[in-house]
Formats: C-alpha cells, structure tokens, sequence
C-alpha cells in the first residue's frame, strides 16, 4: 500500500489531480491528430492532387514524409525541454502550434496546405514527448498508482483516437473538408484550454518547471532563449512545408533527386548515421551490454516494420475503404476510429491474459510476444486479400471483411507496442538510455517509410477522379498479399531468432 505520506497535492479519485487534466488535453491533441489524419489522404487524392493521374503516387509521398517528420520531431522537442524549456512551455508552445496548423489547413489554399501539415509537424515535437513523460513526473518513485495513472492517460489517447475520426469525418462528408479539419484545430484548442487551466488552478504543483530559470534568460543573437526557442521553432515551419512539397507538388515528376523526396534522403542519412554511432557504443560497451543492445535494436527494427504496415491504415486502406468496400454506417474516413475502438476494447482483456499466463508461468518472452504480434499483422493482410473473392458485380467487397482485419491487428499492436518501449530501457545501459530512446521513437518515423514505399507499390493511376471497382480492387488485392507474405517472413524470422535474443536479453524477461 501507498505511504500517504508520499502523496502530494490535491487527489481526484485516488490520484494527483493533474492527470486529469493531461488526460484530457492529451484526449483534445489526439482527436485533433487522428481527425485530420482520416481526412488527409482522401483530400490530397481528390482535391490538392486531383488533376494529376498519379494522385495516388503524390498523396503517398506527402503522407508518408509528413509521417516521418511528425515521429522524428518528437525526438528533437524532448530534447529541448529537458534542456531548456521544461513540460509546461514545451507543451504550451507546441499546443498553439498544432492548433495553428489546423486552422491554416482549414482553408482552401494549396499553398497553405503544405504549411499547415509543417505548423502541426513542429508542434508536436513539443507536446507529444513531453505530456507523457509529465505524467510520470506527478508521481514518485515507487508509487504504485503510477501504472493505473498511465493506463487511465492512454485510455484518454483512445478515446481521442476512436471520436475523432467518426466526427470529422461525418463533417467532412456532410459539409466539406475544411469543416472536417477546424473540427480537429478546435479540438486541439480546448485541450491547450484544458492544459492552461490545470497549470492556472496549481493542480501541477511545482512539476514540469525549466531545469534553469537562468539558462532561459540567457541570450541568442541578444534575444532571451525562452523567446528564441519559439521563433526559432516558427521559422522551422515554412523550410519544413518546403520539404513536404518537394515531391508532392509535382506529382512524382523528374528531379535532380530522381524518384527520392528531400525528406526520404534525409532518413537514409540519418539511418546511416545512427548505424555508424551505434558500432562505436557496441564496440565500448561490455560484452553482456552488447548483447543486450543488439536485442534492443533487433526489437525497434521488428517494430519499424508493424508500424510500417500498420499505418497503411491512414493511406492506403483508407483509399481502399473509399473505392473498394460496401461500408456500413460509416464512411471511409471514420473506418479509421475502427483500430482504436478494438484497443479500448481488449486491452484490458489482453492485460489480465498476460497476468494469468505469468502466474502459470507461461507468460511469452519478449521476442515470442513480437513474433505473435507480426503473425496477426501477415493474417490481417491475408484476411483483406481474400476479400476479393466476395467482391460483387461492381468489385466492391463486404465490410466484414475490414472489421476482422482491424481486430488482428489491433491484438497484434497490444501485443508488440506496450512492451517494446518499457524493454528499451531495460535492455540499455543507463549511460546511452535517452539516445536509445530516442532511436526508439525515430522507429516509428521510418515506419512511414515504409509506408510510403508501399503507398507507391499501390498507387492506382488513373484519369477518372472517382476510380473505383476491379480497376483498383486487383491492384489493392495483389498489395495486400504481398505484404502478408513479407509480414509472416518477418515472423518467421523473429520466431529463429528468439531462442538467441532470450539468451541474450539474460535477467531481462
């Protein structure tokens, strides 16, 4: 039980009164994500890219660079607040610069499309890495409560996750795409309200704070750094809007990059970078330390990969939803509440599964559970390619066929997802953890990669706006079997392995 006296600050149902409120400006920051994420690539195809054949190509470019900037800037935002700013203006800062960018998306403008998806890319550099790590801070070491208050704040992320898309999505439809996306930026703002609210009502206590009031008033080209740091993060936006239209805009056409796009080639660097001071950490470190961090990586590659093919979920399956499956009750753009409402569904089931398997000892290792998590992503996959053979006259295929997809992969996630970060600092000595980290959460930036490399494998080309039928159904078909296959290798692969990665992950379970 809890000494009392380690709790602090007010308490709302038996925790510290602030995570109530980061759980609901985290709930506002998701619906206002995941609602302009079910409308993005459906707008791209048939208004920014619609005069262009290869609209598909285009789209996927832009989604899948956006993807991976929105991933890696959370790297850089965690960075500077631990450094400089502290939570609460890294999360403020990158509050009002997520709310800009979908107000700015709301308006029809080609030009202002591109700025907007760079306004939200650097604002959630700031917020995303912070608020989570903010909650932690509300407890001490040892609390008890801190696993129930981690899973009361994810809940809140779900939550977001599964309205958002049925709401802006219905507002998209009913009354146009920019509805869809001030819906998302007023989303946004009442959770930056919320947050505001909490930090005026003192319900944070003296949490989230600067590391050094001092080092904020020190100056830059004679501007204090509590205001360069926001200009700064301002003027990251129009170069960052640049990159994501250096590809997009001209629909796939020929540069001096060839088929890249400047932020793939950044990745491909950046990877190549990460490599190299990865071989210098491995050859410094001890031999139990090397063996240890070979399975870190082995464990962020595999979850590159699920995340690769799970994301499809905003491109590729949401096109395919429009063109290709007789939906029902709702659109394509809520199909995509479909994966969080199997997460808030059986999350607390897959936990208490894993709490009998241990006390019967036959809970799975790590690298067993990854190897399950890939198998259910390849069935996923496969379940959608058996889907044509129940097309109808019109090459339209059954929504059933989409719900199971979005159940195996959603097991699939809970899974792989909640273990793999808590390994990562298990499996990493405490001198290198903050860069493991952080090579831990670039994972989920390359996994946009992926998914605009297969985007392209899938793009369907065509001079009729409104394609649909076998004309697109034998292209997505043919994708998604491919991927199974390449899914269920990547199982097979880790399922090898696990006997090595066991041994050498040691007193790590």
């Amino acid at each position: 039980m809890l000494d009392k006296g380690t709790i602090e600050g007010p308490q709302m149902m038996g925790h510290p009164k602030g995570l109530f409120y980061l759980f609901f400006a985290e709930l506002w920051e998701r619906f206002s994500f995941y609602g302009m994420r079910a409308l993005l690539t459906l707008y791209m195809v048939n208004e920014i890219f619609e005069a262009l054949v290869s609209r598909d190509l285009a789209a996927a470019a832009v989604y899948a660079s956006y993807g991976s900037l929105v991933y890696a800037s959370t790297v850089v935002g965690g960075r500077v607040s631990d450094t400089l700013l502290g939570f609460r203006r890294s999360i403020m800062l990158g509050g009002v610069l997520m709310s800009l960018g979908h107000f700015v998306l709301a308006v029809e403008n080609e030009y202002t499309f591109y700025l907007a998806l760079a306004l939200i890319v650097v604002g959630n550099g700031f917020f995303k890495p912070n608020i989570s790590t903010f909650v932690g801070s509300l407890y001490k070491d040892g609390d008890t409560r801190k696993d129930s208050g981690f899973t009361i704040f994810y809940m809140g992320i779900n939550i977001g996750g599964f309205a958002a898309p049925l709401l802006c999505g219905w507002l998209g439809r009913e009354y146009g795409w920019h509805y869809g996306f001030g819906l998302a930026g007023i989303g946004m703002l009442a959770g930056l309200i919320v947050f505001w609210r909490g930090i005026k009502e003192g319900v944070f206590l003296d949490k989230g704070m600067p590391p050094s009031i001092e080092k904020l008033e020190t100056r830059v080209l004679g501007i204090k750094k509590k205001v360069f740091v926001p200009i700064l993060a301002f003027l990251a936006a129009p170069v960052i809007a640049m990159m994501l239209s250096s590809y997009g805009a001209i629909g796939g056409g020929d540069t001096f990059l060839g088929d890249q796009n400047v932020v793939t080639l950044i990745f491909k660097l950046l990877g190549f970078a990460i490599l190299i001071y990865m071989a210098v950490i491995m050859y410094q470190a001890t031999a139990s330390e090397r063996k240890k961090l070979a399975v870190a990586l082995m464990i962020t590659v595999f979850m590159s990969i699920f995340w690769g093919f799970h994301e499809l979920s905003g491109s590729v399956i949401t096109l395919f939803a429009s063109r290709n499956v007789n939906l029902w009750l709702i659109d394509a753009a809520q199909t995509n509440a479909l994966n969080s409402m199997w997460i808030i569904i059986l999350s607390i089931p897959i936990s208490l599964l894993w709490g009998f398997l241990a006390k019967k000892k036959l809970n799975p290792r790590t690298p067993y559970k990854f190897a399950l998590g890939l198998s259910l992503a390849a069935i996923s996959f496969f379940v959608l390619s058996l889907s044509g053979s129940a097309a109808d006259s019109e090459g339209m295929v059954p929504f059933f066929y989409l719900m199971v997809m979005y159940f195996l992969i959603s097991v699939g996630e809970l899974f792989m997802s909640p273990v793999g970060l808590s390994k990562i600092t298990d499996l990493s000595p405490q001198r290198i953890v903050a860069f493991m980290m952080g090579v831990w959460f670039l994972s989920s930036a390359y996994a946009f990669q992926i998914v605009g490399f297969i985007g392209k494998q899938l793009a369907v080309e065509s001079t009729d706006k409104d394609v649909r039928g076998f004309e697109s159904l034998d292209t997505y078909i043919g994708g998604f079997e491919l991927i199974a296959k390449y899914a269920i290798g990547a199982a097979i692969i880790v399922f090898i392995l696990g006997p090595i990665m066991k041994r050498w992950m040691q007193d790590v379970h």
